[in-house]
């Protein structure tokens, strides 16, 4: 996968892409990063890349000139004539597990970060194909949404992950959040690990697992209950777990 940055600060992309998982993937060959300070192709002598929003109002708004020239420019060095342009914004659709999942079967994906009070319109229009945001609030600029989005897409290319069943059981790729873990020792200041982990016995384990992610999901997140359809045996683990609450 190639990955391009668009930004007015590629210094703060060095050391999240060059440290743990994100290095390891591109050391790989699963991805090459391409940071761009936009500010290069600004056309003008003072290299400028905003300005004043017509009509008035607070603030300054990025001009389409350098972004309009930056990713054609990226586009013919990849050979690339579809890759999806994201845009990380406030007004973009919420970010969750699924779409990264649809990002990550992408071969080329190219990520404006903006700074300023927004952008010129005709950026959206005409430039941009998916629009993201990472949560309800303002942030100063696009990069670490941009950093968050790049993370949770390479961790799902193949080979990046050092066990690939790893991210299938993750928090919200199956639907559900995940269920505890445990580690060594069994007993640690009197808190021990639930037999059941102990017993060597995998289908009860994984049944064990699969109601916990249930109640976990029933006691933190029941909306996303709202988002998925159980399976029949899920569906009766669910009622045993209700069950407690009685």
């Amino acid at each position: 996968m190639q990955i391009d940055i668009l930004t007015l600060f590629p210094e703060m992309f060095s050391g999240v892409l060059g440290q743990s998982m994100l290095q390891k993937a591109a050391e790989k060959s699963a991805v090459t990063y391409n940071v761009v300070n936009f500010r290069e192709y600004a056309d003008n002598k003072h290299a400028t890349v905003d300005d004043y929003p017509y009509g008035g109002g607070a603030g300054m708004v990025l001009m389409p000139q350098p972004i309009f020239d930056a990713v054609e420019t990226l586009k013919e060095k990849a050979k690339s004539n579809q890759p999806r342009v994201i845009l990380l914004c406030p007004q973009g659709e919420r970010y969750d597990q699924r779409k990264a999942e649809e990002l990550a079967k992408e071969e080329h994906l190219i990520f404006i970060c903006g700074h300023y009070e927004g952008y010129d319109e005709r950026i959206r229009e005409h430039v941009v194909t998916d629009e993201i945001s990472i949560g309800d609030y303002v942030l100063t600029g696009g990069e670490l949404g941009a950093m968050v989005v790049v993370d949770s897409v390479v961790r799902l290319l193949p080979e990046v992950l050092g066990n690939q069943e790893s991210h299938m059981k993750d928090s919200f790729s199956t639907g559900l959040l995940e269920h505890p873990h445990y580690t060594r020792p069994a007993e640690f200041r009197g808190m021990k690990v639930p037999d059941v982990l102990l017993s060597g016995n995998h289908k009860l384990i994984e049944e064990w697992r699969n109601k916990e992610a249930l109640r976990r999901t029933l006691l933190r997140r029941p909306d996303l209950f709202d988002k998925m359809e159980l399976t029949p045996e899920q569906e009766k683990w669910l009622q045993e777990v209700k069950k407690d609450y009685e």
